[in-house]
Formats: C-alpha cells, structure tokens, sequence
C-alpha cells in the first residue's frame, strides 16, 4: 500500500488524539501535523478530509460503532474505528484500501477487534445508510442537541434543518479583487458572483501569486455587508475598532479609492506587526494602527472622533461551522450568554469614539439573536440617541457563504 496514504491517515489520528485533549483548533493541528510531516499539497488534502470528516460526522460515527459493538472501547480505538467508517461511509474510499490502512493505525493485539468491526461495518452498509435520515437531527448531523433546539426554535424546524446539513458540507473558497491593486491578468479558474461585484468562487487552485501581491483578497462574501452598511467616505475619519488581520480594514480604504483617514486598533498587540504587513501589501500602507483594548472606557482623544466605526466583535462564530469545524463541539449556552455580555460591553465603550451624527455598524459572524437582533435592540434601549438604520442577517444555508450580522446604528 502506498506509504504516503498510510502516513496521512497516521497524520489524521495524530490530529483527533490532540483535539480531544483540548489543545488546538482542528484546522491549527491538520497545518502543523502537516508541515512536520512535509506533506505534500495532495496528503494534506487528504488529512484535511479525513480530520474534517470525523468531527463533522462525529455524533453520527459514534452512532454507527455503538451499533456494530456492544461495551467501551478506548478513545484511541474509537478514534481509528470514526476515521475508518469515514473513508467507507462518507469519502468514498476503495474498501479494501479504507480497512487495510486502518487496520494498521491500531497496535497489533487490537487489529483483529478493528478488522472484525470494520468488516461487520461493510456487511450491514446497507441498512446502515438507510437507517441514517431517520435518526434525530442531533445525530444526523452530529450537533448539540442543545443547538439544535435552539436553532429550530429561532428559525423554524425546516431552516434548521437545511442549516444544519449546510454545516456539514464542504465550503467553497472565495476571494475579493482589490480595486487598489488592479489585476493585469485575470488567472483561470475565477468565476465572477453574481451579485456581489468584484468577488469570485475560486474554481481551480488559488492564485497565490496574486493573493501575495494583494490583488486579491481570500475571505467570504458575506464579509461584504458590513462594509456596504458603513459605505465609507473619502476623508472621512474612520475607526476599525477589531481589525486584525486587516480584510475589512483594506475593504474600507479600497471603497474609499484610498482617501479614507482610517485608524485601525486590536486587542492583542502582537497581531498590530502582521495587521500593518497586511495593509501595506494591499495598498493601505498609511493606515494608523493602535492597541486597544474595547472592554475598557473610550480613550479620551478618541471619544466623540470618528465619522465612523466598524465595530466587528468577538462572538460564538456560529455563521461559520462550515468553515470552521469544530466550533459546534466548544460552544454551550453559558459561553453564548458570556460572549453576548462581552459584546455588550464593546458597543457601550465602541459608540462614544463616534461623533455626533456619525454611525456605527456592529457586526458578527454569529447567527444568534442573543449575539445580534436582541442585543443591539437591548443597547437601543438604554441609548436614545441612537437609531437602528438597517440591519442584515445573513443565514448561510440561504446565501451560500458564511452565516453574518450586520446593524447600522446612527447617533444623534
């Protein structure tokens, strides 16, 4: 059997056995199991669909080896026997090669009992598959139960369901042209959207010689709404209050032709180095950059300053478990309800840097009332000087793309 097939599926278990001890995202350990390997583009692949596959399917493949065989199994042979009926079931992988090779990740005095399972596992595919869509939608979908309550109740059970299998998919890469960096030569494989000018599907493989030279911009068309909300002006003082890496930042300056006069802050100090570095490689080398840290009071000589603020905060990234898989396992609803009090305080301290008559857009790639609607309605409340414009909530089983919230807000 090839070597390097066996070294990716030793690679993908590499991956499993490290996030459930906690240690990383799911996508961070598939990059550094990877690099360590030196794997080449196809392997990583390969990894990605295997570590990606189990944790979107978990709750579903543990469903299934609780049908196969009665009593515990240990976490390392639960984890083999998940990436094994992932390559049968769900990547369409040869069965003879999908058992083979993980028959072999096992030690030797328990290949017989993953052999066995596996095996039984082929024999009942049928009725195994069959059995599937009639399973509640926790396991179906292997998400919380308490999410899906949650989601059915906010969006009705047939949305939640189509919401649901969209987190399950596989998400499309996008990228968006920088008006500040024409491209002389347009690469293969760009498929323009309808709808959202100046954004493409990337069809083939990225074209990383015109993402490094800031032609291009990788991130998801929902990102657009907020930009489209604030509609920056040239010479206008603007604040991008959660900045870093810098997309949004370098939208603003690019819709502006670059004249705005914008200053762009991040909690963590650290990021301001690759923020700037971003910046400047998409033409916005004269941005100002700052530490900031949002939870506190506004600083003095930024209160009452900007004609606007972009106000993209920290939240739950419930819009985004597509992309990202394993948010569904880190969240719960006391997380949800800490991250709303968070974001509550960041408005509070956010508005005052905005100037009489000014507006903020308040923002999200969270998908939750509690996160979004209901916050800025609770914020409205106690601030009668300021005004809910619009509004825009994108789901992402409607749209295609990443699930975002977007509010414009006016101060009086």
């Amino acid at each position: 059997m090839n070597s390097n097939l066996s070294n990716s599926r030793q690679a993908a278990l590499a991956c499993l056995t490290r996030w459930h001890e906690g240690r990383a995202f799911a996508e961070t350990l598939v990059d550094r199991e990877c690099s360590r390997l030196s794997l080449s583009p196809a392997d990583r692949h390969l990894v990605q669909a295997l570590v990606f596959g189990v944790l979107r399917n978990q709750s579903w493949l543990d469903h299934v080896i609780g049908t196969l065989r009665q009593g515990r199994l240990d976490m390392n042979v639960r984890l083999i026997l998940q990436l094994g009926l992932c390559q049968l079931f769900l990547l369409g992988m040869a069965d003879h090669a999908a058992v083979y090779e993980t028959v072999n990740l096992a030690p030797s005095r328990l290949r017989g009992l993953v052999n066995a399972i596996l095996r039984n596992a082929l024999r009942k595919e049928k009725a195994i598959l069959a059995e599937r869509e009639k399973l509640p939608l926790h396991i179906l979908y292997s998400t919380p139960r308490w999410l899906v309550e949650k989601w059915t109740a906010q969006f009705g059970p047939e949305a939640a369901r189509k919401l649901l299998q969209w987190n399950n998919t596989t998400p499309r890469l996008y990228v968006r042209a920088n008006s500040l960096i024409p491209l002389n030569d347009p690469p293969e494989g760009l498929v323009p959207l309808g709808g959202a000018p100046g954004w493409f599907s990337v069809e083939g493989l990225l074209p990383l010689k015109d993402v490094n030279s800031g032609a291009l911009y990788v991130a998801d068309p929902s990102t657009r709404y907020a930009i489209d909300l604030l509609a920056p002006q040239p010479d206008e003082e603007i604040l991008d209050a959660c900045a870093a890496p810098g997309g949004k930042s370098a939208a603003i300056i690019a819709a502006t032709g670059g004249k705005a006069r914008l200053t762009a802050t991040d909690l963590h100090e650290h990021r301001l180095p690759v923020l700037r570095e971003n910046l400047a490689r998409y033409g916005s080398p004269s941005v100002a950059t700052a530490q900031a840290d949002w939870t506190q009071p506004c600083p003095p000589q930024w209160e009452k300053r900007f004609d606007a603020v972009l106000l993209d905060v920290p939240c739950s990234n419930t819009g985004v478990i597509q992309r990202r898989v394993d948010v569904r396992w880190r969240l719960n609803p006391e997380e949800i309800r800490r991250l709303a009090a968070l974001q509550r305080t960041i408005l509070e301290n956010a508005s005052r840097a905005v100037r009489p008559g000014g507006r903020l857009v308040y923002s999200t790639c969270s998908i939750d009332a509690e996160e979004d609607g209901l916050l800025v309605r609770e914020f409205l409340k106690d601030h009668p000087e300021w005004t809910l414009k619009e509004e825009k909530l994108v789901l992402p089983q409607e749209e295609k793309s990443d699930g975002a919230y977007a509010a414009l807000l006016i101060c009086a």
